[in-house]
């Protein structure tokens, strides 16, 4: 299921936007999250390549084993699914060692309450034979797995064409802005394709060495974007459908406000 293919740099259609910057593409570094949230979800479909950044600490209280669920004709009426996850390192666990405390019961529980909550969509049947990967990741044991596994079926579903790296078989340093560049480098990318929560942190230096730019990730704040920094970007699937939230994504990765060009 991963993309790997070197010719896709260019397919991203806010890589082909001439008001965006474009050598080398873009490339935006990201944990693996368990059904992400749209605006996590339209950054990497904005992206060239996605860095999955799994050799990092687990932390319990993001979205690595856990996203919120909306309910189909309420995005308000909200609940956590979370996947029972066991580190066998205790808090030093990286994402990728984390272990899915009972597999068979975590799918079963997951299955469940996505069927219960999405079901009625009349785009149901498209969404359900996309996650039967995901039920299938759960076999591995691995929570990471199920995780990157959600994502790219949905990157999938929605025709994104770029290409997935890890970022534990690249090259790069330990400090959190250097490494970010050092990834973005090694994946041959001109452009950082930064959150706006990254924003808060990030230091432009070890990019601007390396002669890379940083780009934020401006989502709008209204329709469906209104709870798109809470909830799973599988609500947005179940109203829009793939076609339908594939148009919604193009049409914002295709903005010049949605990506603007820092220092």
């Amino acid at each position: 299921m991963p993309h790997t293919s070197p010719s896709s740099a260019t397919a991203s259609p806010a890589a082909s936007s001439p008001d965006q910057p474009t050598s080398g593409g873009l490339c935006a570094i990201h944990q693996p999250n368990l059904f992400p949230r749209l605006t996590t979800l339209a950054k990497l479909f904005a992206a060239d390549t996605w860095i999955v950044l799994d050799d990092v600490q687990f932390t319990r209280r993001d979205y690595q084993h856990r996203t919120r669920l909306a309910a189909l004709t309420d995005p308000d009426r909200t609940r956590w699914l979370s996947i029972p996850t066991h580190l066998p390192q205790g808090r030093q666990t990286a994402i990728r060692d984390a272990l899915i405390a009972d597999p068979a019961a975590a799918r079963r529980r997951t299955e469940a309450m996505i069927r219960q909550e999405y079901r009625t969509s009349p785009h149901w049947p498209s969404m359900q034979t996309a996650l039967e990967p995901v039920w299938a990741a759960f076999d591995t044991g691995r929570t990471a797995a199920v995780a990157e596994t959600s994502t790219h079926i949905l990157l999938d579903l929605l025709g994104w064409s770029g290409r997935v790296l890890t970022a534990g078989g690249l090259s790069a340093r330990t400090e959190r802005s250097e490494r970010l560049a050092d990834l973005t480098a090694a994946a041959g990318a001109g452009t950082y394709l930064c959150g706006i929560g990254g924003m808060t942190y990030l230091n432009p230096a070890p990019f601007t060495a390396r002669g890379i730019a940083v780009a934020p990730f401006l989502p709008p704040a209204a329709g469906i974007w209104t709870s798109a920094r809470r909830v799973t970007s599988l609500w947005a699937l179940a109203h829009l459908g793939p076609t339908g939230l594939s148009a919604r994504l193009r049409a914002l990765t295709g903005a010049p406000d949605s990506l603007e060009a820092a220092a």
